[in-house]
């Protein structure tokens, strides 16, 4: 039987007629009930809270964890956050993968201590628009330059042409094919997670009842590697 971890990548951005409050607990119930070793979120909301919404999401996890806050405000801060039940083997890196005047973008790039070896996991949430994408998902592949990568998130590509997959094919032709986005009713597969070719997806997943709390609904895999 092969060995694997239980990779999680979910978007937990809310809406003004689901979750406007931003339910931690509801969140964090998702998450629990699957019992994940990584985790990446993406749209993580601290802003115009009292509470650590980075760190409480994240302890539901582990204790390690590395945040890419792509909004800094007063009132508290807007990004992704990737959580590992195991350590680091040396300190992650943030980069930032920004495309002209558009929102700012982040990619987490982190190497895991696992019980089936080292790993490499990248987690991001990429931009809205073709043009940014490419070039997102050129500087993605860049980073998943090593055998036993895992690459995470929401990635907005649904259309062929210029898009994330074709970049990533050659790097990580691995991947989910499971619909996401509208929650509601899922049509396209924005949120993939993507391994490199001695990877295996021995299983895939989403969790339906994660709808009541954001417009996309996770995605969950138990990766190998050979």
């Amino acid at each position: 039987m092969t060995e694997t971890i239980r990779v999680m990548t979910w978007n937990v951005h809310g809406t003004f007629s689901l979750n406007p409050d931003f339910d931690l607990e509801g969140v964090s119930s998702i998450i629990h009930r699957w019992s994940p070793d990584v985790v990446a979120l993406q749209e993580v909301d601290s802003r115009g809270r009292s509470d650590d919404v980075f760190g409480l999401l994240a302890d539901v996890v582990g204790e390690h964890r590395v945040a890419a806050r792509s909004i800094v405000t007063e009132d508290g801060d807007y990004g992704q956050v990737l959580i590992s039940r195991w350590p680091f083997a040396a300190e992650p890196t943030v980069t930032d993968v920004s495309y002209q005047e558009r929102e700012p973008r982040r990619a987490i790039s982190a190497v895991i201590r696992s019980p089936i070896g080292e790993v490499r996991v990248v987690a991001t949430h990429l931009g809205l628009s073709m043009h940014e994408r490419y070039a997102q998902a050129r500087a993605l592949a860049a980073l998943a330059d090593a055998p036993r990568t895992i690459v995470v998130g929401d990635f907005n590509d649904w259309l062929w042409v210029m898009s994330v997959r074709r970049v990533l094919a050659a790097r990580c032709p691995v991947r989910t094919r499971l619909r996401t986005f509208p929650s509601r009713l899922p049509v396209l597969r924005l949120d993939r997670i993507y391994a490199t070719p001695d990877g295996n997806i021995v299983k895939a997943w989403t969790d339906h009842a994660a709808r009541a709390y954001s417009d996309h609904l996770p995605v969950l895999a138990d990766v190998g590697f050979s």
